[in-house]
């Protein structure tokens, strides 16, 4: 296959590269594309190098099988029809595309076959916190119907890209030195020893866009009709997302039971032996591929009430990997023949 990357300097564009490769995934040809400022720069894939071409309005995309698109909203709306135009599947990280009706927004282990119907060539990359969350919601819903979800997300600064991740670092290194006045441009507050409540912008009902965002992309990842209430909170790990999730579901699940369905579910690893202070962490989960699940117990609050803790690679699960299994579900199932 010959395969794109778009927003190939960035955090996770860097991560496409190494998820093709620790995936296997069959690339004939790779063209890595970036703006202005990236082009000209050498990536090495398979041990060959790539030199990022500015990605332009022209024909570059003509015989190109799948393009991973990962430069942010404003630049995926602009060049999607550039992008398409020759056949070229276009798979979306950004927010642009994913609840518009005609644009599948696909999660492979809940709803892989709703990538075989792209009437756009144009399919949506869930946001990170979303992905991570329903990968565990499914097969708790597939015993009894979830009808409520309330989440708060713990979210690595990776969530805000490459510079926020260096801005975090940066601002550890300045406390260290005994600054005062640590630097913050990506981020409301000083991160470092901080969490921060606020992440993308507010909306009128004082929910966050990013909040917001978990709730309609679960109800139409999963076709349900899920009530969904989040928080999302900024916390001061480089890399990996937590959350905290209760749900009620039309009939008691025990935690026994959610043990066994996660443990056959794919894409996921129960970690639960709290007696022996096992559960999952960003610290022990990074750089991984699957949703780990722990902390599963009765909620005391609900009568059909369960509460679990769930923690997944951002840039992983909640990126680059989760479009990486989107194309290979698409091949499995014969969409580029």
């Amino acid at each position: 296959m010959k395969v794109a990357i778009v927003g190939a300097s960035g955090a996770v564009g860097q991560e496409f590269m190494r998820v093709l490769d620790e995936q296997n995934f069959p690339v004939d040809e790779l063209v890595l594309f970036g703006s202005q400022r990236s082009a000209g720069r050498i990536f090495t894939f398979r041990g060959k190098d790539h030199v990022v071409k500015q990605l332009q309005h022209n024909d570059d995309f003509m015989g190109i099988d799948v393009a991973f698109v990962s430069a942010g909203a404003k630049t995926a709306v602009e060049f999607a029809g550039t992008i398409t135009k020759h056949g070229t599947i276009m798979i979306d990280n950004s927010s642009a595309f994913r609840m518009d009706d005609d644009v599948p927004l696909v999660v492979p282990e809940v709803n892989g076959d709703d990538a075989l119907d792209a009437p756009r060539h144009i399919i949506a990359n869930p946001n990170c916190s979303t992905i991570i969350m329903v990968v565990a919601l499914k097969p708790l819903d597939n015993i009894s119907h979830i009808r409520n979800v309330q989440v708060a997300t713990y979210q690595a600064a990776s969530g805000a890209g490459l510079e926020a991740m260096q801005e975090l670092a940066l601002q550890q290194s300045e406390i260290a030195c005994g600054k005062r006045d640590t630097t913050v441009k990506h981020f409301q507050h000083q991160l470092a020893y901080n969490v921060i409540p606020h992440i993308d912008v507010f909306a009128d009902n004082d929910y966050t866009r990013e909040e917001m965002k978990m709730v309609r992309e679960t109800c139409k990842i999963m076709h349900s009709d899920i009530r969904v209430s989040a928080t999302c909170v900024r916390v001061p790990v480089m890399r990996t997302h937590s959350e905290a999730v209760w749900i009620e579901t039309e009939r008691p699940i025990s935690p026994d039971e959610a043990r066994a369905a996660l443990h056959l579910a794919p894409g996921v690893v129960v970690v639960d032996e709290p007696r022996s202070n096992t559960y999952p962490m960003p610290i022990t989960c990074a750089h991984s591929d699957p949703v780990y699940v722990g902390r599963i117990r009765i909620d005391t609050s609900s009568d059909n009430g369960l509460t679990f803790w769930v923690v997944g690679d951002q840039i992983k699960k909640g990126a680059a990997l989760n479009a990486v299994q989107i194309a290979q579900y698409m091949i499995a199932h014969g969409a580029f023949n």
